[in-house]
């Protein structure tokens, strides 16, 4: 049988409202998640034990294979599914590590795919679900990677219809941990952000045909809570969300997930090219897309 190949998107949060936290420790969310155009490449060679190979620019950045969440997807479907196909998995890493844009779930969302493929099953089959919440927060929306309204831990997904937006997406190249912002978001166990009034007042977000700019204008009346936090423990987050709002054209710019990765929505692709060339001339260190959100 032939190789099977999947890409692993990443994933831009244009908002992140964090609700509370439960009182087993997880963070209820509410998110506006759509995907770019830049992604990680997954290829399944099927037959065998179950290997994981990584190659491309960011491989070194993956660490132990017994930790990626490749791997780990694959043997917690493993466990779920009788007698399920396995291979040997390459991965060839081009989307930062630990930058808030989902690179590892989008990595072990493809597997799932592959897996899926490999051993016909239904992507909308209960026990992938399942395995895809296990294995991270992230991994359910990443497993369709369409825009989406994403609520509770990352399991409640409800498809938005999101206009192609022209987009710059920019990395400093310094990880962040997400359990380190969370620590530094500082909530106990219980605690709420938001109350029954800020559920009836939340926006609605525009219906099939909206604009950019119709979309622009609800996303600015919430925001990233994760931002503040981030940018206490990386103040460089600062400085890239500085490089893009001095830009021309831009409509809107904030943080991704929990960073350190920022992103800048324009009205049309020729000024976000012209902004992702001149901020690569200034920080030749960072790591910068130009492309779409959709």
């Amino acid at each position: 049988m032939p190789a099977l190949v999947e890409e692993g998107r990443a994933k831009v949060n244009l908002s992140l409202r964090v609700v509370g936290r439960r009182a087993d420790g997880y963070h209820d969310l509410e998110s506006v998640v759509a995907f770019a155009d830049c992604a990680d490449r997954l290829t399944l060679e099927p037959g065998g034990e179950l290997r994981l190979a990584t190659t491309g620019p960011l491989a070194a950045a993956c660490g132990e294979t017994s930790d990626n969440l490749v791997f780990k997807a694959a043997k917690l479907l493993a466990d779920a599914v009788p007698n399920l196909k396995l291979g040997a998995f390459a991965l060839d890493k081009v989307l930062p590590v630990a930058a808030g844009i989902g690179g590892g779930s989008a990595d072990a969302a493809a597997a799932l795919r592959l897996l899926a493929r490999l051993n016909n099953l239904s992507l909308d089959d209960p026990r992938l679900k399942e395995v895809a919440l296990a294995t991270g927060a992230d991994v359910p929306v990443c497993l369709f990677s369409r825009a989406c309204d994403m609520t509770g831990v990352g399991e409640q997904l409800l498809p938005l219809a999101l206009p192609s937006m022209p987009c710059v997406m920019v990395n400093p190249r310094v990880p962040v941990a997400t359990k380190d912002v969370f620590r530094e978001l500082g909530l106990r166990n219980g605690e709420l952000l938001v109350g029954a009034t800020d559920v009836l007042e939340a926006p609605a977000w525009p219906e099939q045909g909206g604009s950019i700019d119709d979309w622009v204008d609800v996303l600015e009346t919430v925001a990233n809570d994760l931002e503040a936090p981030a940018l206490r423990i990386e103040p460089v987050i600062g400085d890239v969300l500085e490089a893009l709002r001095s830009s021309a054209g831009i409509k809107l710019a904030r943080m991704s997930g929990s960073g350190a990765t920022c992103f800048a929505i324009y009205g049309v692709a020729a000024e976000a090219h012209a902004a992702a060339e001149k901020i690569r001339r200034d920080h030749p260190d960072w790591w910068v897309h130009a492309g779409t959100l959709s």
